[in-house]
């Protein structure tokens, strides 16, 4: 007698509903535990201010990031993903030429130019300009 496709996700719902259970069970004893801890704990002034390396906290706890930092992290991400698509496509190259060889190099051509586009965008904006 065959066995139904379905029957074979029973252990991936299995670890799903462990997993879910796992998490809904930390998060209330989390605050189980919380109130019961405060039961005993006094709060002063001094105690309720955030310990920064035996410093006392002063300025704002978040400091502003030029928009420069966010345009070199994107930057890093389109080039990144550019070697990421580029590496496995170099590897299998001659095997993917036997099938389609106009589909293959036409995508790659196409990804290229739309990489080549972006690239010719950042230099427009002066993304490359470490100076300022």
């Amino acid at each position: 007698m065959e066995e139904s496709q379905l029957v074979q996700y029973i252990p991936v719902l299995i670890l799903a509903g462990i997993a879910t259970a796992t998490a809904v069970g930390i998060l209330i004893a989390s605050v189980v535990v919380g109130k019961w801890a405060n039961k005993f704990r006094r709060n002063t002034k001094t105690k309720n201010i955030p310990y920064e390396c035996g410093m006392l906290p002063m300025g704002e706890g978040r400091s502003r990031f030029s928009v420069k930092f966010y345009l070199v992290a994107m930057l890093f991400i389109l080039f990144d993903i550019e070697v990421v698509f580029l590496y496995p496509w170099a590897m299998i190259y001659k095997e993917m030429l036997a099938q389609n060889a106009a589909l293959v190099f036409g995508g790659m051509v196409t990804f290229l130019g739309i990489l080549f586009i972006g690239y010719i965008y950042a230099l427009k904006k002066e993304a490359f300009d470490w100076k300022s």
